[in-house]
């Protein structure tokens, strides 16, 4: 149990590393949590410093959920399908995107942990995480909401783990769902914009 937790625990100060925050205060001088939506996150990175730095951002924060993912399964002795692995692989995901939320080396003070989760996603179940991007992409494009299509694509990664694929644990779809429904509680302001149709839109083809 010790040696599960400890290979999982590295992904804690995977995730706590604050991309848009070094990127923009080492590249551009800007703290990108003074600014726009004040979230440190990939799409604030997009909307503040612009599209380059975006792609720097969100390809960083998807690689360190996919690696914390990943992790135990080059740590420990078990097969690939065996639900121990699994287990630890979750704990791992959740330190992750706990990390990238409250990240250490930032003050506690991150993003909301989509792009980290869209990494833990590949990590865990990448035909999923193939499918979900495919949901995703539809919908911002036909909405200019990413919000919308964060929240789309988290509940069907839920949805497809419980019907859609073997399940070696339980454990698997059940944190799909709590995945899928901390998405939600993390949006839950863009949700109320979206209502009040003052949520900002972004438009993938626009230079």
């Amino acid at each position: 149990m010790t040696t599960d937790f400890l290979a999982a625990l590295p992904a804690y100060f995977l995730g706590s590393i604050p991309t848009a925050v070094w990127v923009g205060k080492v590249r551009y001088g800007i703290d990108v949590r003074e600014h726009g939506s004040k979230n440190a996150g990939a799409t604030n990175t997009f909307r503040v410093l612009g599209k380059k730095a975006g792609r720097v951002v969100l390809s960083i924060d998807v690689l360190k959920g996919m690696i914390a993912a990943l992790l135990p399964y080059f740590i420990l002795p078990y097969s690939f399908t065996a639900p121990e692995l699994t287990h630890v692989q979750l704990l791992a995901a959740f330190l992750a995107v706990f990390g990238h939320v409250f990240p250490i080396f930032a003050g506690f003070k991150g993003g909301k942990g989509v792009a980290t989760s869209l990494g833990v996603v590949i990590g865990l179940q990448p035909i999923a995480a193939g499918i979900c991007l495919v949901i995703f992409l539809a919908v911002f494009i036909l909405s200019n909401y990413v919000s919308l299509g964060s929240m789309t694509a988290a509940v069907a990664f839920a949805l497809l783990l419980w019907f859609a694929f073997p399940v070696y644990t339980v454990a698997l779809p059940v944190f799909g769902s709590l995945l899928s429904l901390v998405v939600i509680i993390a949006h839950r302001k863009n949700i109320v914009r979206i209502v009040d149709g003052t949520e900002s839109k972004m438009n993938l083809f626009k230079r």
